[in-house]
């Protein structure tokens, strides 16, 4: 098939910024894609200035390049960030390359909702045990985040402490927001503590957790969030945030970070039953 018989839009080859958004030209395979999510995940090249070489979910809001877009696919790409998310606003396919999901992680292969959330007993940034069976009993907000990140996680934590600042008083009371980290080797309990106070969350009721790699791994895996070390240390990972219900059940699950606070809010209360 054709370059030209696969182009969706141009690209732009020149990084912009329209009206606070700025827009980088990138390259990538595609991994996969999730039309339902408006979701394409894509193992990128360094894009220089803003964010290091890995693979991560981006959002896609135009339903036409969105339909464009299959595995296997290696294109030229425009990324928008307007400080609260990640768009590919425009792509042109320039070639084909055998599939691949991350590190037996894809966005098809997110745990199931009502299934059973993956068990853990894990650390938090204060050194403390903390397991799911011990939280039990609260509604769970849980993301992946890994502290050096320089793409996603300080977008999605803070877009989570804006979440909890929200919260009433009486959802707030049955709700815990847990953090699992996908750098456990490097994301130590006093290195996961520093990232949450640098970004005001209040860590009475939300728990940064790490541990044994071993263990770590076997929660991500479980979640079907996928993560996979790259030698520089870049982490890749699909952006994913889950709602748990007080059973341990998962209720609700976001993908990427074009919801709203108030999505996470009204999702809150609904698995809350009020």
């Amino acid at each position: 098939m054709s370059v030209a018989r696969l182009a969706i839009v141009p690209l732009l080859f020149l990084a912009a910024c329209v009206e606070g958004v700025r827009h980088y030209p990138a390259h990538g395979i595609v991994r996969d894609v999730n039309r339902d999510y408006a979701q394409v995940l894509i193992e990128h090249d360094e894009i220089p200035g803003f964010m290091s070489a890995m693979t991560m979910s981006f959002d896609v809001p135009d339903a036409q390049v969105l339909a464009g877009l299959s595995r296997g696919q290696v294109i030229d790409f425009t990324l928008a960030f307007d400080g609260r998310s990640y768009r590919v606003v425009e792509a042109r396919v320039v070639g084909d390359e055998a599939e691949q999901a991350v590190a037996e992680g894809g966005l098809d292969a997110l745990a199931e909702l009502r299934a059973p959330a993956p068990s853990y007993a894990l650390v938090d940034q204060a050194g403390h045990p903390v397991s799911s069976a011990a939280l039990r009993g609260s509604v769970l907000l849980v993301d992946f985040i890994f502290t050096r990140c320089s793409g996603p996680c300080p977008v999605l934590t803070s877009r989570h402490v804006r979440l909890q600042r929200e919260l009433s008083p009486e959802l707030r009371a049955r709700t815990h927001f847990v953090s699992i980290s996908l750098d456990p080797v490097r994301d130590t309990p006093e290195a996961l503590r520093a990232y949450a106070e640098a970004r005001g969350a209040d860590l009475e009721d939300w728990s940064f957790l790490t541990g044994e790699p071993d263990a770590v791994a076997a929660v991500v895996q479980g979640f079907g969030v996928g993560s996979l070390r790259r030698e520089d240390g870049t982490i890749d990972h699909l952006v994913a945030t889950f709602v748990v219900d007080d059973g341990g059940r998962i209720a609700e699950h976001f993908l990427g970070l074009e919801h709203e606070t108030a999505d996470l809010r009204d999702a809150l209360a609904r698995v809350a039953g009020g």
